[in-house]
């Protein structure tokens, strides 16, 4: 059990709080995981009510668990909860929440900050949460949780870090990448490390390449201005590929602590080959989709139109090919890519195996780790079909559930969420990975921004589009389809 605690909710009315954050907090009281005198301040900009933010709590419940919940439980969780609003036009309104916190007594001084806020406010808090001494560590714990993302350069992620280092140690920030609160996800470091018989065929010897993907059905819908200011490479690849890729290819840690197990990651990811800019076309890919049909939505309009701006070079696709500077992986190549409006959904990580015999129909041996929309690892395999005839042969999976139906769902964000008050920070990322993603995604991008020439259209709900296929260190690579 955590030390008992106090949880700081910023931005508690906004959509991630109402559709994720709150209705999380209430599964793990549920699920007898917060500390009996935990409590929970939710912060908001607007001056309501503590009996109207209890009235807004039992709505965010009913419409997340369908009005089924225990309702001992949810008294149990209303008595935790306390709002606390931050006037924007009060200058005072951080004093009086460092009143309300350190001089109250229903309030334990572990203090944990969730600052589920625009990224521009996170070094503004934090400034403002020292100033007032909620940040110092003299007696009590105090940790920050930083949203998504960490910058939008190498550059800004550094002034970032200099801003919010000045009150904070590294031990203290917690940057968070939900990704890395799935279980499908943790699930490929215990398949890996638990399992011996993959440990001799984890290397440059038996595996020809690996692919990590990222697509949806869905468009950018109503982020179009946030989308175009950012591009597919920049929202998923430089932080849910990267971190999928570090899981993948890690060396074994020294043990299962948060520590070992981050700086497993960081080596990792630092072992990551610059791409040379000079021949980028042989690395990166990029496009965008334009009006087609997608399955249950019918017939969509294409990025530009959606943007109303025909001068726009920003990706909605983006296939980048890398190579890890290390025994292991020696001149394997790994690809990463990410879309929207393809004609499936999926998150997956594919691992083709080498095929070392003269048979070239036995090539076809997968490893395949499905993160969404369904959670299993599977092998896929050549198998002969019954009958006379000597080499007809089929794909056969064997594949193995990581999610049963009798197994608790448990949302990634409840885990991370946990994990902070826990002290857990292996699921949350070091400065250090940080950087690496940024040092590596920053001169595609400069060179994408710069180029000006109009980019490929890949009409929306069809397969990657077949120029991405320039990235391939030979031809008998393909991106696999599915998961």
């Amino acid at each position: 059990m955590a030390d008992n605690s106090t949880l700081v909710l910023f931005g508690a009315r906004g959509n991630l709080s109402r559709i994720k954050l709150i209705p999380g907090l209430f599964h793990l009281d549920e699920s007898g995981k917060l500390s009996e005198k935990m409590k929970i301040v939710s912060v908001g900009r607007q001056n309501i009510s503590q009996n109207e933010w209890e009235n807004e709590i039992k709505d965010m419940l009913e419409k997340k668990f369908n009005k089924k919940y225990d309702l001992k439980v949810f008294d149990r969780f209303i008595k935790r909860n306390i709002y606390h609003s931050t006037l924007p036009d009060d200058p005072d309104a951080f004093k009086k929440f460092s009143k309300l916190l350190l001089n109250d007594s229903r309030f334990p001084k572990n203090f944990a900050f969730f600052l589920s806020v625009r990224p521009s406010d996170f070094a503004k808090i934090v400034d403002q949460l020292a100033e007032e001494n909620l940040l110092n560590e003299d007696k009590y714990w105090r940790r920050v949780l930083i949203e998504k993302p960490f910058g939008t350069n190498l550059k800004s992620a550094i002034n970032l870090q200099a801003s919010i280092s000045k009150h904070l140690k590294e031990t203290q920030i917690y940057r968070i990448d939900h990704y890395l609160g799935k279980s499908a996800l943790q699930n490929i470091l215990w398949t890996r490390f638990s399992n011996s018989i993959f440990e001799h065929m984890w290397n440059n010897e038996h595996i020809d390449h690996i692919q990590i993907t990222n697509h949806e059905t869905l468009g950018v819908g109503e982020r179009t201005e946030f989308y175009d200011a950012t591009g597919a490479l920049r929202d998923m690849t430089q932080s849910h590929l990267l971190q999928m890729l570090a899981l993948t290819t890690m060396e074994k840690p020294k043990s299962f602590s948060p520590d070992d197990i981050r700086v497993e990651k960081i080596k990792l990811l630092k072992s990551i080959r610059p791409i040379p800019i000079n021949k980028i076309h042989k690395y990166a890919f990029r496009a965008q989709y334009k009006s087609g049909n997608i399955e249950k939505e019918g017939h969509v309009k294409g990025y530009l139109e959606e943007l109303e701006n025909d001068k726009s070079v920003v990706e909605t696709y983006a296939a980048i090919k890398i190579f890890l500077d290390t025994p292991r992986w020696k001149n394997i190549p790994i690809y990463l890519r990410t879309a929207k409006r393809l004609n499936q959904s999926g998150t997956f990580i594919s691992i083709k195996f080498k095929n070392n015999q003269d048979n070239k129909k036995l090539a076809d041996n997968w490893l395949v780790f499905s993160i969404q929309p369904k959670e299993s690892t599977y092998f896929e395999i050549q198998t002969k079909v019954p009958g006379l005839n000597k080499v007809d042969l089929r794909s056969t999976k064997l594949e193995g559930m990581n999610r049963l139906e009798q197994d608790d769902k448990i949302d990634a964000y409840e885990t991370l969420m946990l994990d902070l008050i826990e002290g857990n920070q292996s699921r949350f990322l070091h400065i250090d990975e940080v950087k690496a993603a940024w040092s590596l995604i920053d001169p595609i991008i400069e060179n994408w921004t710069n180029n000006k020439e109009k980019i490929h259209q890949y009409t929306a709900g069809t397969l990657d589009p077949k120029e991405s296929e320039i990235i391939f260190e030979n031809q008998s690579q393909f991106w696999r389809e599915g998961n």
